[in-house]
């Protein structure tokens, strides 16, 4: 058939089923847009900044398994996904993202919004380290094989973003071409270790007296949760998560030691650091996730025998010395071992699966002063028990970082898979409205309701307009305590209370000033209320789900440290200046710890 540049991306997308297409029309993407007229197989959502299509689809595929393709014009709308890719790209999760480009008989001449002074039609150069692999379009002819590549790169191995710049000349011109079929999941093939480092680790874990699996995304991305499941009960290993893994392992299970490390629990670093030998399934070892390596506040790596999993080479033995390293894909990997135990001899643990009851309860318990209903200002912990109490067991939650995230992390239970979403290594603001609505795109049957800030709010607020015009009813539950409380709490905990400055959002004499969220949720068109106490969080709830439109609940939260935020447990490596000299002689003496 003969098909423009535009029409080739609408045919394959339509091939390999995706359903949306997200971004911002302009005069760089004028050809790719117009071959979706009267498509109705791909379906094309506008949204308010390039930055939130990004989020959007990187909430969709977490919620689904399935991966989304934006589209942005030339220059400030390529430049503009750039959080968003890096996000993906941290976390692993797959988006296809294609950019406007100047035409390839004008590149170099500083057509409008050109990046041209160092290299020609240079403006992909800027996203290339956010990108698992990104490619210029020259000629018409490349444009099905590199649709190709780039489905089968971004879906295979480590997951992660692409991107394809296709200039305008070849979104406009036309060629005769066979659209290549879709690939799928066919590319993830997935990869087995090697039988005989399975037989060490199977050894390993056989013996083992305090075993604990650390669960990361790589879990979630692998779809490995039935098979952590039946390892963890045949070993009564703990399971512990990273905050992309959060989810993966139901947090009333027995055997759940919720999350390590500096944004985790008592529990779950007391279980960490206690292993005897620790697996180690899709996680990265991140600097949160291991209490910035500082020996025995999360892991003591050595004694304790690490067997890491990861499908990403480069993971294995990076942070830590592995006993035993284990390439491949977590749901086969984790198979390869169960199977490799069926003949060993592995006696229960009944005093260990009470001890980690016993850790889990002691946890609660000692959140118990934050979750205290009557407090006023009400606190960020008591409302999150609202809501989880308000919430069915298969809500999608969504978060980004600060204070709304790192408490959901400590204290909201999750109990089945993809119902945590929350950005994690890049530890993005801003992601929480736009990813909720890929959510509740991908799962219109379910519940899903954002968790935000005040601060993270602001910077996508403009993304209710596009849950407005298409409908989509979600529910974002603003906790507003009118500034960066995250970091004003983090000034106080590690320089002092008198080092608070340029956090709060305050006039010059000192007022705190808001925006009024309710009012403008309802210049939007969406529902909205206002509550300040913890009995009318789930009032409020049922209202806004009920209500069948985008919804905004404004919570006034409390900012007196520390019940504005939750407990600080681990350590973070967060530098002090040397002119605080007390507090730097302390800094040094923990940073003497680190393992690095």
């Amino acid at each position: 058939m003969r098909l423009t540049g535009g029409q080739i991306v609408a045919e394959y997308l339509a091939r390999e089923r995706v359903p949306y297409f997200v971004g911002i029309p302009g005069h760089g993407c004028l050809g790719l847009v117009d071959a979706f007229v009267g498509r109705n197989d791909v379906r094309i959502l506008q949204v308010r900044a390039e930055q939130a299509a990004v989020h959007l689809a990187d909430g969709y595929y977490r919620a689904c398994g399935r991966p989304l393709a934006c589209f942005t014009s030339i220059g400030p709308g390529a430049m503009n996904p750039a959080i968003g890719l890096a996000t993906c790209y941290v976390d692993s999760t797959p988006c296809l993202v294609f950019i406007g480009d100047a035409h390839t008989y004008m590149s170099g001449k500083g057509v409008l919004q050109e990046v041209e002074r160092r290299r020609d039609a240079d403006n992909l150069r800027a996203l290339e380290p956010l990108a698992k692999r990104c490619w210029r379009v020259t000629k018409i002819g490349q444009l099905p094989g590199i649709l190709s590549r780039a489905f089968r790169t971004m879906m295979s191995g480590r997951l992660g973003p692409v991107v394809i710049a296709l200039p305008m000349d070849v979104q406009a011109e036309d060629t005769e071409v066979d659209v290549p079929g879709p690939i799928g999941r066919a590319s993830s093939a997935r990869t087995a270790a090697d039988e005989g480092d399975v037989g060490r680790a199977a050894e390993l874990l056989a013996s083992a007296q305090r075993p604990v699996i650390l669960a990361g995304g790589g879990v979630n991305h692998s779809e490995a949760w039935e098979e952590l499941r039946k390892l963890a009960e045949r070993l009564d290993a703990a399971v512990i998560t990273t905050l992309p893994g959060k989810g993966c392992f139901p947090e009333d299970h027995p055997l759940a030691g919720l999350l390590g490390g500096s944004k985790g629990t008592t529990c779950g670093n007391t279980l960490a650091k206690n292993a005897d030998v620790l697996l180690a399934v899709g996680a990265r070892f991140a600097d949160e996730t291991t209490s910035s390596y500082r020996h025995g506040i999360t892991y003591n790596i050595p004694p304790t025998k690490l067997i890491q999993v990861d499908i990403d080479p480069y993971e294995i033995g990076k942070n830590y010395p592995v006993e035993v390293g284990l390439v491949g894909d977590a749901k086969l990997v984790l198979s390869q071992i169960f199977e490799a135990l069926s003949d060993r001899d592995i006696p229960s643990k009944p005093g260990y699966r009470a001890e980690i009851s016993e850790l889990r309860a002691e946890w609660f318990e000692r959140l118990a002063p934050f979750r205290d209903p009557s407090r006023e200002p009400v606190t960020i912990s008591a409302v999150l028990k609202e809501v989880r109490e308000f919430l069915p067991r298969d809500a999608l939650v969504v978060s980004s970082s600060g204070n709304a995230q790192a408490q959901i992390l400590q204290e909201f239970p999750f109990y089945e898979p993809r119902t945590n979403i929350t950005t994690g290594g890049f530890s993005t603001m801003g992601f929480t409205l736009p990813a909720a609505l890929g959510a509740k795109l991908a799962r219109p049957d379910r519940h899903v309701v954002g968790i935000a800030g005040d601060g993270d709010f602001l910077m996508t607020i403009h993304e209710l307009a596009t849950a407005v015009q298409y409908e989509i009813p979600v529910v974002v539950l603003v906790l507003n305590n009118t500034g960066w409380q995250s970091i004003d709490d983090l000034q106080v905990a590690a320089y002092g209370e008198d080092r608070r400055i340029a956090c709060d959002f305050a006039k010059p004499d000192g007022r705190l000033t808001s925006p009024d969220f309710k009012a403008i949720a309802e210049g939007f068109g969406c529902y909205a209320e206002q509550v300040s106490k913890a009995t009318e969080v789930k009032p409020a709830l049922k209202r806004a789900f009920e209500a069948g439109c985008p919804a905004v609940v404004e919570v006034t939260v409390n900012k007196e440290f520390p019940y504005s935020g939750g407990i600080a447990v681990g350590w973070w490596d967060v530098p002090v200046p040397t002119y605080l000299r007390e507090r730097r002689a302390e800094y040094e003496r923990a940073k003497i710890e680190e393992v690095l």
